[in-house]
């Protein structure tokens, strides 16, 4: 599974911290057992062998440190390795790099530039109808963060709005989530840094010792994954759906080669995310209804967009299955990823220990979940959609019926 998704990890390295943590360990209880037995010859009060007993307590003492040091090096280490094993990959999902990806379904039509009304990008629009303040926000906050501003605010504020609605009237409970996380909980859910690569999250560094190994949350999908930890859940009271709105961070705004201009890649911004623990027999059925929901708000918001099957080096440590969904953005003159949705069968709820009692006992008390995660609004890649979209020759743009009732008066426009 590891080749499948071009992760590497080393199964002979994993093999030989795992005996050297069994040998060490063995060898630890006997030291603790020969330290228990010198112990008790010592407290019998035998005087002619008391010193010699009480030196080579010393010494069993000192070997048993040592060894308990040893363990806890090598289960660091073997925990590091073991967290860099990734998920296995649905049978149907594409195997191979990105470009391997199956296209399920395009809706809607794609908007292109003509002679009569050549198409702007974004960037554009947004600057000359004075909804984005990129320079102010360099200074202040450094490259890849903005400013929205004027309408561009009530926009982020609408598209939250209709995405927390439309998920809460399908039965998904509405969270706001926390935007500091324990490190412990993202690499529960996969988001550790592979071997070689560097972190792409952000550090919280305080006075507090206790919060060194804080950060800041890629997604809501950790703090929500979080929600859920070490609960032991009723089977009858699942699937449990939650939808949370929060802040992503990502360092990562300028790498992989990938157009960073305008909001395209930005350091931090709005998403509103869709969150499932589920039974494994669950969890297929919830990642289809996952997928037909985003569908339904894109479809509404008027976008044309595609679904992708994602192949398996693009599904990440933690995915077993993921759909992308891609906006047709015009100004770009080419698709741009606005929504995945990924089923992650038990992989978190190990890590993370969700599990759920089963309604009738199989000889097991408790199972682990699986959990499933979906972008329901990263809000800056809809904002481009939308205004690439609904750009008109009079240089305004045109709000999607949906939002009207969450932006000032209900304009219809963006001028």
């Amino acid at each position: 599974m590891a080749k499948r998704k071009y992760i590497k990890v080393d199964p002979d390295q994993l093999k030989q911290l795992h005996q050297q943590r069994l040998d060490v360990y063995n060898e630890l209880l006997r030291l603790r057992t020969k330290r228990n037995e010198i112990s008790q010859a010592i407290n019998a009060g035998n005087s002619s062998d008391r010193k010699q007993l009480i030196a080579e307590g010393k010494t069993v003492k000192a070997d048993t440190k040592a060894h308990e040091d040893r363990l806890t090096a090598i289960e660091r280490d073997l925990l590091h390795l073991a967290l860099q094993i990734p998920n296995d990959t649905h049978p149907e999902a594409p195997v191979g790099p990105e470009e391997n990806a199956r296209v399920i379904k395009i809706v809607g039509e794609q908007r292109k530039s003509t002679p009569d009304h050549p198409l702007e990008d974004h960037l554009d629009i947004a600057l000359r109808l004075n909804i984005l303040d990129l320079e102010q926000a360099a200074i202040v906050s450094g490259s890849s963060f903005y400013y929205l501003q004027g309408l561009g605010a009530f926009l982020e504020t609408a598209l939250i709005q209709y995405a927390m609605e439309k998920a809460a009237s399908r039965g998904f409970l509405a969270v706001l989530t926390p935007d500091i996380v324990r490190k412990s909980v993202a690499y529960g859910c996969g988001f550790q840094p592979r071997s070689g690569e560097s972190s792409q999250i952000y550090d919280v560094k305080t006075n507090d010792e206790d919060t060194a190994k804080l950060c800041l949350a890629g997604t809501a999908e950790i703090p929500l994954a979080g929600k859920f930890a070490t609960k032991v859940l009723n089977q009858v009271d699942l699937p449990q759906r939650v939808v949370g709105f929060g802040h992503a961070f990502r360092v990562e705004a300028g790498g992989r080669g990938v157009e960073t201009k305008g909001l395209y890649r930005v350091h931090q911004f709005s998403k509103v995310e869709l969150f499932a623990v589920t039974t494994a027999e669950q969890s297929e059925s919830m990642l289809e209804e996952f997928r037909h929901l985003q569908e339904e708000m894109f479809t509404e918001l008027g976008l044309c967009f595609r679904i992708l099957d994602m192949p398996t080096e693009e599904l990440g440590a933690s995915a077993y299955r993921k759909y992308d969904m891609e906006a047709w953005m015009p100004g770009r003159e080419k698709w741009g990823e606005i929504s995945s949705t990924s089923n992650c069968t038990d992989y978190q709820s190990r890590r993370l220990s969700i599990r759920y009692r089963p309604t009738h006992h199989s000889g097991q008390n408790t199972l682990f979940c699986h959990t499933l995660n979906g972008t329901a609004m990263a809000v800056p890649r809809v904002i481009i959609a939308i205004l690439e979209t609904f750009q008109r020759p009079d240089g305004t743009v045109a709000v999607p019926k949906v939002l009207q009732k969450w932006m000032p008066q209900q304009i219809s426009v963006l001028s």
